[in-house]
């Protein structure tokens, strides 16, 4: 109010008129702020005349659904295998049954990656991942099995199942070809090993089954970029792939895990057939189809992720960066000795491997930081990894 005596506003009214026009300021910047940080989750970042859609059209049939398919054909090829071996438990049956799980296990990693939608959790199943492809194996509880105690492939012991536990029962632990066929004279082992490659089978043709339904016509027609989202989830997924591959699959037997002060070979994927090293080459050739956007056969490129960045702001600076890094790690790998395995180079402390494991780390940045932050897509899965 104004003053009868002095015609001006009092103290008090003063004091308040201050505190009303703070109050108006703090509120335009609060405004200000919210406009300049605030984005439609499904707008997606900038990228004048990308079509997400196609893009998703691409992944879900070009490279998605063609993989899970190929691995449903070899796993059931390989449970055929199985039960002709275990009806004659012979070493022509024994070889045969060993090429065919390669061969499976080498197209599971083509698949690896895809690890969400129908292939992730659900009520007490986890993912498809964790399911078939869990390592290492347990060969305490694996033994106990073979030793007669009861199984079930539905329970939470994933280390006694999947690709892994079959590779120990059919080559061994540093066994002999005669030892592993001696165990198959026993029929719970021969029981053992069937249903192993039946569950196998059943848990991918679940997940092909869900991406032939409704889920791959919802995958591909949802082209926003906030979380749960279908390229948010592709884009998670191929980022959790790629930490799983260096730090489990390299940095868990190399000793590079938090608590390791030794290499542990053991832990390696694929140990009991020496493959280890092969496993982890085709798991990264598919990060990197993934990354072009390459189809399943390798014939064609489709607009994957690469063609995305190309069309957002600050992308194509991004994309030469991280195919300069890519070629490193190829080069990393090219470098290692041939016709050794990946537990041989780790008793000898193969320097190769240090090096394929720096470069695999300085790729953690542009597909996990940089390429998040380009693309507008948090990443939402947790990860103790620290870049």
């Amino acid at each position: 109010m104004i003053s009868e005596k002095t015609g001006y506003p009092s103290k008090a009214d003063k004091h308040l008129l201050i505190m009303k026009i703070q109050f108006s300021f703090i509120l335009l910047i609060l405004l200000f702020l919210g406009n300049a940080c605030i984005r439609n989750p499904d707008a997606g970042p900038e990228a004048p005349g990308f079509d997400k859609g196609s893009m998703l059209n691409f992944y879900a049939n070009q490279q998605i659904k063609p993989a899970y398919s190929q691995v449903l054909s070899e796993l059931s090829i390989l449970k055929e295998r199985a039960d002709l071996f275990v009806a004659n438990p012979d070493s022509i049956g024994l070889i045969a049954l060993r090429l065919q799980w390669m061969k499976a296990a080498e197209v599971w990693q083509s698949a690896c990656a895809f690890n969400f939608g129908p292939a992730g959790e659900e009520g007490l199943l986890k993912s498809l991942q964790e399911e078939i492809a869990t390592f290492p194996v347990s060969a305490t509880k694996t033994e106990q099995i073979l030793a007669g105690s009861a199984f079930n492939l539905n329970d939470f012991n994933r280390d006694t199942r999947g690709f892994f536990a079959i590779e120990y029962l059919i080559f061994g632990k540093n066994q002999s070809q005669k030892f592993v066929l001696d165990r198959f004279e026993n029929p719970h082992a021969r029981q053992y090993l069937t249903e192993l490659c039946y569950h196998a089978r059943q848990r991918v043709e679940s997940v092909l089954q869900g991406w032939e339904g409704g889920f791959g016509k919802t995958f591909a027609e949802d082209k926003g970029t906030g979380t749960g989202s279908s390229t948010a989830m592709l884009y998670n997924e191929f980022v959790k792939s790629f930490e799983f591959l260096k730090n489990m699959k390299l940095g868990l037997p190399l000793g590079k895990r938090p608590g390791q002060t030794s290499a542990r070979p053991d832990l390696s994927e694929a140990v009991f057939s020496g493959h280890s090293l092969k496993m982890m080459q085709l798991h990264f050739h598919t990060l990197c189809k993934i990354w072009n956007g390459t189809g399943f056969t390798g014939n064609g490129n489709g607009p994957g992720f690469k063609a995305y960045l190309l069309q957002s702001e600050g992308g194509p600076a991004l994309v030469g960066s991280t195919e300069a890094q890519i070629q490193k790690v190829n080069e990393a790998f090219a470098a290692l000795p041939a016709g050794r395995s990946f537990s041989d180079l780790l008793a000898t402390n193969d320097p190769g491997l240090e090096k394929l494991h720096t470069e695999m780390q300085k790729l953690t940045r542009f597909f996990k930081s940089d390429m998040s932050s380009v693309l507008g897509i948090a990443i939402t899965y947790s990860s103790g990894d620290g870049d």
